[in-house]
């Protein structure tokens, strides 16, 4: 069953916080990448299906609006939905939310479908497209 959106709890860890005594910028980049791929684990999209559907897909642009900042202990939701979905690449609409539902993060996530073998851009296979469109 294909899950049009996908949601991921973390905790804020001790590691994860910097001089400012809130999660650092780099971090919340991580937390996107950790939810689009828990998105395509629950969609049986895991690396070595992609492979097989003779694709990987690699971020080319990150987007990201830091709205509120979050510390350590913190519960937080990382929410991945698809957005758009060209001919070779697609993104991924994401917010990460505090536990009162306050929107820490959006961000819109951009990738391209690219060939294991050549390293060229190809076409999304119809697999992944399916996924995308639910």
């Amino acid at each position: 069953m294909l899950m049009r959106e996908v949601r991921l709890d973390v905790i804020v860890r001790p590691t994860e916080i910097d001089v400012n005594a809130h999660v650092n910028n780099a971090k919340f980049v991580e937390y996107l990448e950790w939810g689009r791929e828990e998105w395509y684990d629950r969609n049986g999209l895991e690396y070595e299906t992609l492979k097989a559907m003779g694709a990987t897909t690699v971020t080319v642009n990150v987007n990201v609006n830091y709205r509120s900042e979050c510390r350590q202990g913190e519960v937080l939701t990382i929410v991945t939905r698809p957005g758009r979905l060209g001919r070779t690449s697609f993104a991924f609409d994401q917010q990460i939310l505090k536990a009162d539902g306050t929107v820490a993060i959006d961000a819109v996530i951009t990738l391209v479908t690219i060939d294991p073998q050549t390293r060229k851009p190809r076409v999304v296979p119809e697999g992944l497209a399916k996924a995308l469109t639910g």
